[in-house]
């Protein structure tokens, strides 16, 4: 598999930000751009072989270099929100920027991962091809202890699989939560909203939150809750009887630490599916609730409801719970984590 590149612009410091893109003999294509190694674009047919964008995003870099709701991007040091934009290790308080609502932090702060420069390097093979970004956090970078050394690992290949292979080392212990934020839409990026799509959960347990979208600490049952996918259902369904919309950590049914499905997304009508596997213990169903409008790539507005997120995580705000899964990394450990998106049509 061949990738091609082209100049996707530049930076104000003058640095060239190319995007990447990998297509497959069934026309599955992903594009990928080294600012915020963000997904740009993905391209899926449908049932009956026209094909669509089916993820949110820019044709500007001006755009991603702007403030947006984090199309396709990295995320880190830490997804997802930390309460009170602070945290100890070792008997050490650390503070972040508080860049949710003055509040917490959020998705790795005012700079996170998705808006930074990252060195890439290509690989072509028969059957898979990808780009390895990697990008070096310095030390007090947003507020976050040590360097952080952290490469991410795209590849896809003829089976339409999109992996991303997550690797950081520290030299101080600090919280590290690294995922990616595409927005997925399978009737196609602008094309109305995803409530009719069918969402299934591998998990039978989420994490509740507060009015300020912060988990309370408890870990509950879908059971008898809007919060049940556990059979595939419309993400509209029961939308209206979540404030708000969703916006919650799901916790992942797992035998073991290997990949596992998390989720799977269905467009009825194109035909068009998404499976996501992860090495995580949760994901983040996000249900586009706080898009407004936005202007998207060409002519596309992309209005609430409109795309949808499937985030692998560790549990959010885990650095004040001490009942959830350690997210500190620590010198001498390594950080390694995969998930992947399996494109499919039914």
């Amino acid at each position: 598999m061949k990738i091609k590149e082209r100049l996707f612009g530049k930076l104000t410091d003058a640095k060239d930000v190319i995007e990447y893109t990998i297509e497959n003999s069934s026309g599955v294509s992903v594009s990928l751009i080294n600012y915020g190694a963000t997904i740009t674009s993905v391209k899926l047919p449908d049932r009956r072989g026209r094909q669509a964008e089916v993820t949110l995003g820019f044709d500007d870099l001006n755009r991603y270099v702007e403030f947006h709701p984090f199309f396709g991007g990295i995320i880190g040091r830490f997804g997802n929100r930390i309460a009170g934009g602070s945290f100890t290790i070792d008997g050490k308080e650390y503070a972040l920027a508080r860049n949710d609502h003055d509040l917490h932090h959020l998705h790795g702060g005012v700079k996170g991962f998705h808006k930074v420069f990252w060195n890439a390097q290509c690989f072509e093979e028969d059957a898979r091809a990808g780009v390895t970004f990697s990008y070096v956090s310095e030390d007090g970078e947003e507020g976050y202890p040590g360097t952080l050394d952290v490469k991410v690992h795209y590849s896809f290949n003829q089976a339409g699989e999109l992996r991303i292979e997550y690797y950081a080392e520290t030299d101080k212990a600090s919280p590290v939560n690294l995922t990616n934020h595409a927005y997925w839409n399978l009737s196609g990026a602008g094309a109305g909203t995803v409530k009719t799509h069918l969402l299934q959960l591998n998990c039978s347990r989420y994490l509740p939150v507060n009015q300020e979208l912060v988990p309370t600490g408890e870990i509950a049952d879908v059971r008898g809750t809007p919060m049940d996918f556990t059979e595939a259902k419309q993400v509209g369904r029961d939308l209206n009887r979540v404030k708000g919309g969703y916006d919650h950590c799901f916790i992942i049914d797992r035998s073991d630490s290997g990949l596992a499905r998390a989720a799977r997304l269905v467009d009825p009508d194109s035909g068009r599916a998404l499976e996501v596997y992860t090495t995580k213990p949760g994901i983040q169903f996000y249900s586009g609730n706080f898009l407004d409008g936005i202007s998207g790539r060409g002519q596309e507005i992309y209005n609430k409801h409109d795309g949808l997120c499937l985030e692998t995580e560790y549990y959010p705000d885990a650095v004040h719970h001490a009942q959830f899964p350690d997210v500190v990394l620590r010198p001498g450990q390594k950080y390694k984590h995969t998930t992947e998106y399996k494109f499919l049509i039914e």
